[in-house]
């Protein structure tokens, strides 16, 4: 038998459909991630949530371990102190050293000092409590026993001054043979450190001393260094004539730069000044020596005052310099000792008819004039 249904005698199998359609509201994250939870092995789960938790939090969360259980001696066990251990008793359990858990005791102590975690009496074993973000954290820690000694916290202070965190540098300080690698396979950090050894030997005259020592002693930085020391003179020697607008004769005068000489010497270092710190400047600072130097003698030629002056300064340290040599002839040891030769002499002798004729010849220069 067949039996009919009108609409008034039912219930509509489905809600009437709206005017337009209105999308269902998405599940919640957290309910997502209960459901994949689920599906997953338990063990993956609890790590998974322990990692998230460090990198929400870093090393606070090991802090908090330390800071709601440790107990160090000399603390009375008193009230919720009751349950707590020494440093050394948990770290007999959690299998390391007394000293890295005291670090971690230091690093809850002195954020709490700033008010950023809770004082270590008002928690409990167990407690959980709000964590600051994990980047504050390498504020707080000192990873190694070095940070707390002087020259720990000389490097500490350093590094801080660069903007770097001092864990990082106090590494490095750890492990020399490290930066010696890295210096050995990267250029760039050979060239941190040439920098650092630099501003270092600044305030360090035994460093500067052993570093010459080095020098000296390796023929090849010794070439180096003379070959810089070279271009450094003649890049001075071309710099004092912009800054000083003066310039040294052959003979050791010092008078004002012609202007044709001293835009030259613009050009020249405007040049030198532009080399990138890594491109060789010798030959840069040889050819505009050698350019300047040419003007010089060239300005000092074509000027008959200065040329005369020139060539008068030129006998006058000739004169000198043969006076003095002679003067340091010892002739008590050629007259206490067998050393006469007569080709000692001969050569007196001959330095002493020179000699005449040189007066001879300014006598006669002082008559005419």
């Amino acid at each position: 038998m067949t039996t009919a249904f009108t609409p008034s005698d039912t219930t509509p199998l489905m809600a009437e459909e709206p005017e337009f359609w209105e999308p269902s509201a998405p599940e919640p994250q957290e309910a997502q991630s209960a459901q994949e939870a689920d599906d997953q092995d338990p063990v993956v789960v609890r790590d998974a949530r322990e990692f998230g938790a460090y990198a929400r939090t870093g090393g606070w969360a090991f802090a908090l371990k330390v800071a709601r259980s440790v107990r160090p001696g000399g603390q009375p066990a008193e009230g919720t102190a009751r349950t707590k251990v020494s440093a050394k008793a948990f770290a007999e359990l959690a299998g390391c050293s007394p000293e890295r858990v005291m670090r971690y005791y230091r690093a809850w102590d002195t954020a709490a000092d700033d008010g950023l975690v809770p004082q270590f009496e008002v928690l409990v074993p167990g407690e959980d409590v709000e964590l600051p973000d994990a980047d504050v954290w390498l504020s707080y820690y000192a990873s190694r026993n070095s940070a707390s000694s002087v020259r720990g916290q000389a490097i500490s202070a350093a590094a801080e001054a660069e903007g770097i965190r001092p864990t990082k540098a106090l590494e490095v300080a750890e492990n020399p043979t490290a930066l010696r690698a890295a210096i050995l396979a990267d250029p760039g950090t050979a060239q941190a450190a040439r920098g650092a050894l630099l501003d270092r030997m600044k305030e360090d005259p035994a460093l500067q001393t052993e570093m010459a020592r080095a020098i000296a002693r390796t023929d090849d930085l010794k070439k180096a260094v003379a070959n810089e020391a070279k271009a450094a003179d003649r890049i001075g020697y071309v710099r004092q004539i912009v800054e000083k607008g003066q310039i040294k004769t052959p003979a050791g005068q010092t008078v004002e730069a012609p202007a044709e000489i001293r835009a030259e010497a613009e050009r020249h270092l405007s040049l030198l000044d532009e080399l990138e710190d890594s491109e060789e400047a010798g030959e840069w600072a040889g050819e505009a020596y050698d350019t300047v130097k040419n003007l010089v003698a060239k300005a000092v030629e074509e000027d008959p005052a200065l040329r005369v002056q020139e060539r008068r300064t030129r006998f006058y340290n000739s004169l000198q310099k043969a006076t003095k040599v002679f003067e340091e002839l010892t002739l008590d040891e050629v007259m206490e000792e067998d050393i006469y030769e007569a080709d000692m002499l001969q050569r007196l002798e001959a330095l002493q008819e020179a000699i005449g004729t040189c007066i001879s010849a300014l006598r006669k220069a002082t008559t005419a004039s």
